[in-house]
């Protein structure tokens, strides 16, 4: 197996401290984008540890969003989770959800929840901290360990017959993304189960931030409070399913109303359930221009937080407004069954993905 591939970038000595604890033991190769060019990063297991100034992007972080942007096979064959250490309150998450995005269309598998980050004081670490009975520095640094660890056991499951939940809040007559999501099904036909379902079938509540006790209660029985579709159809659905299609179209910029409830829904599923073994896939339609900031939404709700696995190139981005507008764009066929191909390539039948064991 090729040694842990540690990218880094920035100053910040406690991120080095954690780095010392998170890969102490461990064979690994560092490379510092301040030092050199961007190294080789097909076939490998790629740790992003980044060190972010309190005002966020800086030269050396920029240089390799867009050297992963200007190259879509720069990560072939590799997974990769994220370190982000960060000297203010913001742009931490930021920082992942682009990396993510970009990393992911070059190649890059990512293990359901690939983020640790630190904000300037660690404030975001004190439920974990109060939880374990630690400080936030400690428990920093375990949650980085754990992290790396999870990367170098990540080994995602093959399925001879997969089979994927399609989820939507669209209207069949009119929309785009549904016209989509049709042409890649077809595609899909005789090689993989799908089942839809559409959240438009009966009142969708949004979450309504109960108690962790509360919440807990009803989900020993893979349930919440307000019940409902959610309850009733998707939550046994996605537990039966070996991946999701979710299906995006951009509003202002943002999900549906009815996708984020049933993002923020999850929650009590996850109490009692693990995700991990579960694909993401999406298709994202803007009227205008947008579709990588929903694309980054919803990686960052569904893999970077709530445990989905994050399959290369996840997500097909298109444009149109009209109804069957996406239909008639000039090479959609070759986009739809290439997305297609991806979705059985990457959970479908195939070799142990082995990541350069």
């Amino acid at each position: 197996m090729k040694p842990l591939l540690v990218v880094t970038t920035g100053r910040h000595i406690r991120l080095a401290g954690v780095m010392q604890y998170a890969l102490q033991g461990l064979p690994y190769e560092r490379a510092d984008l301040e030092q050199g060019e961007i190294p080789s990063l097909r076939g490998r297991r790629v740790l992003f540890a980044l060190s972010l100034g309190r005002y966020g992007l800086d030269a050396q972080i920029c240089r390799l969003i867009v050297y992963l942007r200007q190259h879509p096979g720069a990560m072939e064959g590799s997974c990769g989770a994220l370190l982000i250490d960060g000297d203010g309150e913001l742009y931490t998450k930021q920082l992942a959800h682009m990396l993510a995005l970009c990393a992911n269309g070059a190649g890059c598998f990512f293990p359901g929840k690939p983020l640790v980050e630190g904000t300037g004081s660690l404030h975001n670490l004190r439920v974990q901290a109060r939880r374990a009975g630690v400080d936030t520095l400690t428990a920093y640094q375990e949650s980085a360990r754990r992290l790396v660890e999870r990367l170098l056991a990540f080994n995602p499951p093959r399925h001879a017959s997969p089979r994927l939940l399609l989820l939507h809040a669209s209207e069949h007559p009119t929309s785009n993304t549904l016209d989509l999501a049709e042409a890649v099904a077809a595609g899909l036909a005789g090689r993989c189960s799908i089942r839809e379902i559409s959240l438009r079938n009966g009142t969708v509540f949004d979450c309504r931030g109960c108690s962790y006790k509360t919440c807990a209660h009803f989900a020993r029985s893979n349930a919440c409070f307000y019940g409902g579709p959610i309850v009733d159809s998707v939550f046994p659905a996605l537990l039966e399913s070996d991946g999701l299609l979710l299906l995006c179209p951009n509003y202002n910029d943002a999900l549906s109303a009815n996708i984020t409830a049933f993002i923020n829904r999850l929650t009590a599923l996850l109490v009692n359930n693990s995700l991990y073994d579960k694909y993401l896939y999406a298709i994202v339609v803007s009227g205008y221009s947008g579709g990588d900031l929903v694309a980054q939404q919803v990686l960052g709700a569904l893999c970077l937080n709530k445990t989905f696995m994050l399959p290369p190139r996840f997500c097909l981005l298109e444009t149109a407004n009209d109804p069957g507008d996406a239909l008639a764009s000039p090479g959609i066929q070759v986009r739809t069954a290439a997305f297609g191909a991806n979705i059985l390539s990457t959970m479908g039948p195939g070799p142990d993905w082995g990541f350069a064991d």
